[in-house]
Formats: structure tokens, C-alpha cells, sequence
């Protein structure tokens, strides 16, 4: 089995496995979707998607307001093998990586088969200009719009209007969000009852993936788990901070056990909608 000695800690994860036969949500939980994406995320309400890796979970203890929007995600996506990985220690059980980039095509595919519509809020206008191309390209039947906001650290009240405005005038089935964490998540949260449309995902670089403006890791690396070290390398200037300062401290505070077997609850195939 499995232990860790450190200082005076002696954490041993199978014992920790062993009590896991029912464990109740607390406030600190975060509820993780652990079903695949098909029809079952086609929910006629309103839904949001987030996703959830070891980035942003360190820096959700920093922020109760990011914590608080993965937290009252409606789907909240395990995109991170480490999140993977933590979440067999504690539970035991197998879960899938899903990343934003997957979400993101399956809503492509879906609304093309059925005619529907899909809108970009984020980044410059020559990113969405290229995802506006790709989209009428290999989706031809879905309709596309995008707005590009003002590069800010917080938006004013004018802003999120025109931001709001933009998106329910074209009435999208899905509304894309590419601000990156945790400011897409949050302003998603807080303007979500405001905007006219059913699902808002909040998927960050893929906007830039699926432009084509930064090279996406191929499958090679993905497969090996290594998708963090490709970026890392491509973008040492942005990814730094993220890898090689929150990673270490997300691994110390496994081997630490400061996270507790209750922090990720898995829900399979249902939709968890919280008002």
C-alpha cells in the first residue's frame, strides 16, 4: 500500500480508501460529473459547464467567489489528470478526463446535427474571426456569432451590458466563454440567469486551440498524462505560475491530507442544477 511520510504525517491512502463507504456533501465539496457526453447533457434548462483541475482547485481556496462558481456548476467536468488521479485515492473510483476541448466539440457536433446556433464570448476579434471560419467550414449548418470584450482585469457595468446584450440578441443554444479562470467562471455565474440561452460553457484556452493561434497538445502527450508539461514548454512565460507553483502545492497538500475524502462527490449521468 501506499504511504507518505512526511515530518511527522503518516498518511496512508488506503486507509484512507477503506472509509468511503458513504461519505455526506459538505460545503467544501465539489460535485464532479463522472458521466460520458452524450444526449444526457442535452438538458432543456439552463446549464453550466465548468471544469475543474489541480489550477483551479489551489486557486479556489484562494477566491470564495471562484470556489463558489465551480461549486454551483450545474456540470462540473474533471479536466486534469491529476484531479483524475486524486479522485481514485479518495474514492476509489475510475474517472474519466474530460476536457473543455472535448465538451467543446461535442456541442459543435450536436447543434450541426440538429441546425442550432453557438456563440464565442472572449479573446480578440482575430481569434474568433479564425474560429468563426473553421466552424462555417466543418459545422455547415450550425450559425455562428462571437463578441470579443475589452482586454480588463474587471469589467464595468457598461461592459457586462454590452457583454449580456450581445449574447441574448443572437440567442444561442450554447454560449461558449473563453476569459480564462477564474474570471470566465465567474462572470458566467453571476450573469447566467441574464443571459438568453441554455448551456454556457466556460472553456478557456480552447478558443485558442481551436483557432489555431497556440498548438494544442497532440494525443501522444495526452494519453501520457503529460498534456501540463507540452503547454508548459510552448508557453513557459503564462504556464509557469500554473504548473510549477500551484502543481507542487496541490501535491503537497495530498501528502499533507488536507484534502478529505468528502471534497469530490461523482455524480454519473444526471445533470445537478443548483438555483
Amino acid at each position: 500500500m501506499f504511504s507518505y511520510i512526511y515530518g511527522k504525517s503518516n498518511i496512508t491512502f488506503a486507509g484512507i480508501l477503506q472509509e468511503q463507504a458513504s461519505i455526506p456533501m459538505t460545503d467544501k465539496s465539489y460535485v464532479i460529473y463522472a458521466g460520458p457526453l452524450d444526449e444526457s447533457l442535452l438538458d432543456t434548462q439552463k446549464v453550466t459547464f465548468n471544469t475543474i483541475n489541480q489550477y483551479s482547485f489551489c486557486l479556489a481556496q484562494e477566491d470564495i467567489e471562484f470556489k463558489n462558481a465551480l461549486q454551483q456548476s450545474d456540470v462540473l467536468l474533471p479536466d486534469g489528470i491529476s484531479i483524475v488521479h486524486l479522485v481514485r485515492l479518495l474514492t476509489g473510483k475510475k474517472l474519466k478526463k474530460i476536457a473543455g476541448y472535448d465538451l467543446h466539440n461535442f456541442f459543435l457536433a450536436h447543434y450541426n446535427e440538429t441546425g442550432g446556433s453557438c456563440f464565442y464570448l472572449g479573446s480578440s476579434q482575430n481569434t474568433l474571426d479564425k474560429i468563426e471560419k473553421r466552424v462555417r467550414s466543418e459545422y455547415p449548418s450550425l450559425r455562428v456569432g462571437g463578441y470579443s470584450p475589452p482586454y480588463k482585469t474587471e469589467f464595468s457595468d457598461e461592459d457586462n451590458l454590452k457583454m449580456i446584450k450581445a449574447v441574448s440578441d443572437f440567442k444561442p443554444d450554447v454560449l461558449f466563454i473563453g476569459m480564462t479562470a477564474p474570471k470566465q467562471e465567474k462572470w458566467a455565474n453571476k450573469f447566467k440567469n441574464e443571459l438568453d440561452v441554455k448551456k454556457i460553457c466556460s472553456i478557456g484556452a480552447v478558443f485558442d486551440f481551436f483557432a489555431g493561434t497556440v498548438k494544442r497538445p497532440s494525443q501522444f502527450w495526452i494519453n501520457l498524462g503529460l498534456e501540463w508539461l507540452f503547454r508548459l514548454s510552448k508557453e513557459p512565460r503564462r504556464m509557469w505560475r500554473r504548473y510549477l507553483y500551484y502543481g507542487p502545492k496541490f501535491v503537497f497538500q495530498i501528502l499533507k491530507g488536507k484534502i478529505a475524502p468528502t471534497t469530490f462527490i461523482l455524480k454519473s449521468g444526471e445533470i445537478k442544477h443548483v438555483s
